[in-house]
């Protein structure tokens, strides 16, 4: 099963800088794909996350918000690989 790793953001976010660098860094050691998607940029997501950026989806499901634990998306990640 192919497994995509999806931030949630906006620019100037330091939050969410911090996060892509975790899910960055497990995508590359895990194999697995990565994106990335501007909230201000769409208004359904801007409405529906704007309070719990960054937020962290795993194939379309979420799986954090504003802080990423490591170990946990490793954890979750590798369950689905």
């Amino acid at each position: 099963m192919d497994v995509l790793i999806t931030l949630l953001g906006k620019p100037g976010c330091h939050l969410c800088d911090d996060a892509r660098d975790v899910i960055t860094r497990v995508a590359a050691d895990l194999g697995v794909g990565f994106e990335e998607h501007d909230i201000t940029r769409s208004e359904e997501l801007n409405r529906e996350y704007w309070e719990q950026i960054p937020v962290t989806l795993i194939n379309g499901v979420q799986h954090d918000f504003w802080r990423v634990d490591e170990a946990r998306l490793r954890r979750a990640v590798a369950e689905l690989t």
